[in-house]
């Protein structure tokens, strides 16, 4: 009887855990092995034109001036979008907070809708807003007598322009979480707090930014990931340009793998992606156990 209920639990963990192995073990340990070759789509149909060249595709990596590029630009998009992210996720579920029930419905769908819209429709939208000659941004700034901004024409506008863009389609999920979070607070430490004479910013401050540590850990873990790996905005709108501006690490591996041809180079890229994600997991787990401590 004890060994059947041993087994009970491997039984509901099983089948996720065979599906961990199928998607996320076995292809990093095949990128690994892929990184130490010079293996193209040839190489692919025929193994035998395989060959093993050691550390020279992390080499060559690190001389790669496009690919520091990438890293910077990727550096960029996590240091501005990831803290934007979170603080207009906090903010609009806040405001959704206080409504009344047929706003707050009707404006938690408007905010998610984004989420869940396909990104080259979003990007067609998008890309008329952003032109610089009939977009509507452009067209407000002229009526305002301001000049004309090159949204997508500039390299680092155009990184901005991204950010935006993402930040608008990410808001979506992650105010869903913050929601969840505000309404599990015990209605009881506001009812204290009121009997304490505390003002609504002292309660916002001292029970409910502190009652959000862990929806906030959770969001700033998977946005920071999600960031790292930006694709689809640069992939869509940009392609990486102007002056290879917008190329992020992501969209680097993407045109090594599938447009140059060049499956080991670009492993070796997936993996250096690899350590950076891990590295900054371990960075927020590590920063959010001292704080509990």
């Amino acid at each position: 009887m004890n060994h059947k209920n041993a087994l009970t639990p491997w039984l509901f963990i099983g089948p996720a855990v065979l599906l961990l192995i199928a998607f996320s073990l076995l292809p990093i340990l095949v990128s690994l092995l892929i990184s130490f070759t010079d293996m193209n789509l040839i190489g692919l149909r025929n193994w035998d034109v395989i060959s093993f060249v050691g550390f020279e595709n992390f080499i060559a990596l690190f001389q790669d001036s496009l690919f520091h590029r990438s890293i910077v630009n990727t550096l960029v998009y996590v240091s501005i979008g990831v803290p934007l992210v979170i603080v207009c996720s906090l903010s609009v579920a806040l405001l959704l907070n206080y409504m009344t029930n047929k706003l707050f419905t009707f404006f938690r769908v408007l905010f998610y809708v984004p989420s869940i819209t396909n990104i080259v429709a979003i990007a067609v939208v998008w890309g008329f807003l952003y032109n610089m000659d009939v977009g509507l941004f452009n067209f407000i700034l002229n009526s305002l007598g301001l000049g004309k901004v090159p949204w997508l024409e500039h390299p680092f506008i155009a990184k901005i322009s991204l950010i935006i863009l993402a930040v608008w389609k990410g808001i979506g999920i992650n105010m869903l979480i913050y929601l969840a979070a505000l309404q599990s607070i015990p209605r009881s430490y506001y009812e204290a707090a009121d009997m304490d004479g505390a003002n609504k910013f002292q309660k916002l401050r001292y029970i409910t930014i502190p009652s959000l540590s862990y929806a906030t850990f959770f969001v700033t873990v998977t946005t920071l990931i999600g960031w790292l790996q930006f694709f689809e905005e640069p992939f869509v709108m940009t392609g990486g340009g102007p002056l290879d501006g917008t190329m992020s690490m992501a969209l680097f591996i993407y045109e090594s793998g599938f447009q140059y041809n060049d499956f080991g180079y670009a492993a070796a890229a997936s993996l250096i992606l690899f350590v950076f994600i891990i590295v900054a997991t371990l960075i927020q787990f590590t920063f959010n156990k001292s704080k509990e401590n």
